[in-house]
C-alpha cells in the first residue's frame, strides 16, 4: 500500500474519533469531551499521519539537496528560490527548527546514497550495505525519520570488513524500535557500536579526553560564566557526585533509616532550585576538599562510579598495551574504553557477578526482606535501570521489587527481584499492575484487572544484555563470534 493510501486510512480513522473536524476554539472543546481512550487513539493516529508526512519531507528534502549541489551553483533548486542551502529552503517551507530541517536533509541524503547501490524497495534484493534495513523500514513506514537518523548516527560507519556485523546490529535495533523514544534508541545504538568496536571506542574517548577543557569568562555586565568539556570518565564522576546529593529531589529510593529520611525531607523542602543546589554542592566540594568527611558533603550516599564489563569479552591488548574491551557505566550504560576499565581495576579492584545463560545471578533465600547491596549490584547489571516500558530512570535511582510479594511468602531472590523506579513501583502496588515470572522465563507486566491487552514482556535496559540475550536473527554463537 502506498504512503498516500496509508495517510487516507489514518485520516478516515481520525474522523471516527469524533469532533476532530472543527476550527479554532471549537476543536479544543470538541476533543475535551472525548473519553481518555478516544483522546489517546486520536494522538496515536495523528502521530502516524505526522510520521507519514515526515517520510515525504525526508524524500523531498533528498531531491532538493540533490538538485542544489555546489556544482549547480546559482542554478540549483535552493539558490533559484533565494536560499543558500537546501536546509534553509526546507526550514522555510516546513516552518520548523533548523535541527529538524538538517535531519530531514541528512536522512534524505542517506536514502539517496543507498539508492545508488541497491534497490531498497525490493524485498528480494540482497543487502549491499549495512543500513539497507534502515532505509527499507523507513520507506515502509515501520521506522520514523527520527528513529532512522538516531540508529544510523549512533552506529556510525564501520570498517568495511564489519559491514555484516553492523547490518545485524541495525536489524536488531529496528526490531527494538517500537515504543522506544528516539533518545533511548540513539543511546542503544551507541552502546552497540562501542561493544562491537572497542578499538574505535578507545580512539573516540582519547579524542574527548584530549579535548577536555574548562573555560571561564566575565560578560559585559560583570556576570561570571563557565563552560566545561568533560572527558567521559570525569563526566561520570561529576554526575555521580550530583546524583548522590540530589537523589531525594530526583526521586531516589524510599527505603532508608529515620535519620536518612529526615535529611531527605529537609532537602525536598529546601527552597533552592535543583540548579542552585548543584551549584552550591560543587562549590562546597571545592571548598571542603580533603578536610571534610564524605557524609558532611554528600549525605547518606557517597558518590562513586560503577563500571560493568563482561569478563569473557576482554580481548588481547593492543600495541600500546591497552586492554581491548568495552565497559559500561552501571547508570545509563554509556561505554568506557578498556584503558579506563584497566585503570579502575588497578585503583579499586572489582566485584565479580556470575550469571546464568539468561542473565540471572544466584539466589540468597528469604533471610531478609530488603535486597542486599550485592544483590542490587547484580540487579543493576541484569536490568540496567527501571524495566517499565519507556522508562529511562537509571539503576541507582531504582528500588528492587519482589515479583512474589514478601508479605505473601515471596523470597528476596534475584530470580524474583526486578528494578523499578519509585514512580512505577508505587504505581504497580497502588493501581493493580502485577509483574509475574514463570521459571527462568521473561518477567511479564500484567495490566490491572479489567485492562485489555496481553501481558507485556519486560526487557533489560542493560548495556551488556547482549551477553545473555543476543539477537535471535544471528543466534548466540554467531553474534558473540562476530
Amino acid at each position: 500500500m502506498g504512503i498516500l493510501s496509508d495517510m487516507k486510512q489514518r485520516v478516515t480513522a481520525l474522523e471516527s474519533c469524533g469532533g476532530t473536524d472543527a476550527e479554532g476554539r471549537a476543536l479544543l472543546d470538541a476533543i475535551r469531551v472525548l473519553s481518555t481512550d478516544d483522546v489517546v487513539d486520536l494522538v496515536s493516529i495523528a502521530s502516524g499521519i505526522k510520521h507519514d508526512a515526515d517520510r515525504l519531507i525526508a524524500v523531498g528534502a533528498a531531491i532538493v539537496a540533490e538538485r542544489s549541489t555546489r556544482e549547480l551553483g546559482q542554478s540549483g533548486a535552493a539558490a533559484v528560490r533565494g536560499y543558500p542551502t537546501p536546509v534553509s529552503l526546507v526550514q522555510s517551507i516546513s516552518g520548523g527548527t533548523r535541527a529538524d530541517a538538517v535531519r530531514a536533509v541528512r536522512v534524505g541524503e542517506a536514502l539517496l546514497e543507498n539508492a545508488d547501490v541497491s534497490n531498497i524497495e525490493s524485498d528480494v534484493a540482497a543487502d549491499s550495505c549495512w543500513h539497507d534495513c534502515l532505509d527499507r523500514a523507513l520507506l515502509a513506514g515501520s521506522l520514523t525519520s527520527a528513529q532512522h537518523d538516531a540508529i544510523r548516527r549512533g552506529l556510525g560507519e564501520p570498517q568495511s570488513e564489519l559491514d555484516e556485523v553492523w547490518a545485524l546490529a541495525a536489524a536488531q535495533l529496528v526490531a527494538e524500535s517500537d515504543g522506544i523514544d528516539v533518545e533511548e534508541l540513539a543511546r542503544r545504538a551507541r552502546q552497540v557500536r562501542d561493544a562491537l568496536d572497542p578499538a574505535g571506542l578507545e580512539e573516540r574517548q582519547s579524542r574527548r579526553f584530549a579535548a577536555r577543557s574548562l573555560r571561564t569568562w566575565t560578560d559585559a555586565d560583570g556576570g561570571h560564566h563557565a563552560r566545561i568539556d568533560f572527558a567521559d570518565e570525569d563526566a561520570a564522576f561529576w554526575n555521580s557526585v550530583i546524583s548522590s546529593a540530589l537523589r531525594p529531589r530526583r526521586g531516589g529510593p524510599r527505603f532508608m533509616t529515620d535519620a536518612e529520611r529526615a535529611a531527605a525531607d529537609d532537602l525536598i523542602a529546601d527552597p533552592r532550585t535543583n540548579e542552585q543546589l548543584t551549584y552550591d554542592l560543587i562549590t562546597d566540594v571545592f571548598r571542603a576538599g580533603a578536610l571534610a568527611s564524605a557524609s558532611d558533603v554528600f549525605g547518606v550516599r557517597r558518590p562513586g562510579v560503577r563500571m560493568v564489563v563482561v569478563k569473557d569479552a576482554i580481548g588481547p591488548r593492543d600495541a600500546l598495551g591497552r586492554m581491548l574491551a568495552t565497559g559500561h557505566l552501571e547508570d545509563g550504560g554509556d561505554a568506557l574504553a578498556g584503558s579506563v576499565i584497566d585503570r579502575a581495576l588497578c585503583e579499586v579492584g572489582a566485584v565479580e557477578v556470575t550469571v546464568d545463560s539468561c542473565g540471572n545471578p544466584l539466589d540468597v533465600g528469604r533471610e531478609q526482606r530488603l535486597f542486599t547491596p550485592r544483590q542490587k549490584l547484580a540487579l543493576a547489571v541484569r536490568d540496567g535501570g527501571c524495566v517499565w516500558p519507556g522508562c529511562r530512570v537509571t539503576a541507582s535511582y531504582c528500588e528492587a521489587h519482589h515479583s512474589e510479594h514478601w508479605a505473601t511468602g515471596g523470597k528476596t531472590d534475584i530470580d524474583a527481584g526486578i528494578l523499578l523506579c519509585r514512580f512505577h513501583h508505587m504505581l504497580l502496588h497502588n493501581a493493580g499492575w502485577r509483574i509475574l515470572r514463570v521459571g527462568k522465563g521473561p518477567f511479564l507486566l500484567h495490566r490491572p484487572p479489567g485492562g485489555a491487552g496481553e501481558p507485556i514482556p519486560l526487557q533489560s535496559k542493560s548495556a551488556v544484555r547482549w551477553a545473555w540475550d543476543p539477537p535471535p536473527s544471528g543466534g548466540r554463537t554467531g553474534w558473540r563470534a562476530a
